[in-house]
């Protein structure tokens, strides 16, 4: 086994690279920070099972990846669970206890109207531009093209099914309200401004 280094150089020797790794990891230069100040403390604990047969950085360096790769992991299931709840309450402010709308739909036209309407398209398309790519992405492919909950799983490296269904919840939910104030809403000032 080979040693490492009197750790009172390491940050000296190693603390720029390993931040620049961690910022361009993390993006967020207070979290890149911390996840140094993680490595170095792992790595003093660590010290007597250094190999010897990597360089220190990379040693160091190999020590932050796993650091940043548990930061995500336990990020993702914080947020997976904040999202599930979150899109809960959403749905209980807008769907009553059998699953009807609680506020009335927009006066919007007959779904084959708007069908045949290409400037709805456009509407419609520029709407799913303005999505997040990833939510574009599963909106099309369950929607538009199709695809079992299990291939788009797949496609998009969703670790669930469930985590799926919300975010195709949270899909719909940013196209009805940028179709409802750009097209049916649009539709119905124009209404208005005829009959005043």
């Amino acid at each position: 086994m080979g040693t490492a280094s009197d750790p009172s150089t390491w940050v000296a020797q190693h603390g720029d690279a390993l931040y620049r790794y961690a910022l361009m990891k993390m993006r967020d230069p207070s979290q890149a920070e911390d996840m140094v100040q993680e490595t170095f403390l792992a790595a003093l604990k660590a010290r007597e099972r250094f190999s010897g047969e990597s360089s220190e950085k990379t040693w160091l360096i190999g020590i932050l990846k796993h650091k940043i790769i548990d930061h995500f992991r336990k990020h993702k299931r914080e947020q997976n669970s904040d999202d599930i709840e979150a899109l809960r309450e959403q749905l209980e402010q807008q769907f009553d206890h059998s699953g009807h709308w609680r506020e009335p739909l927009s006066h919007w036209q007959a779904p084959e109207q708007a069908y045949e309407n290409r400037e709805f398209w456009q509407v419609f398309s520029a709407c799913i531009a303005h999505l997040p790519e990833r939510l574009a992405d599963l909106f099309i492919l369950r929607e538009i093209k199709g695809l079992s909950s299990n291939e788009i799983c797949k496609l998009l490296d969703i670790s669930t099914t469930n985590n799926m269904w919300v975010m195709l919840s949270r899909a719909r939910m940013r196209l009805r309200n940028c179709l409802d104030s750009h097209w049916f809403n649009r539709d119905l000032d124009k209404q208005n401004q005829e009959a005043g």
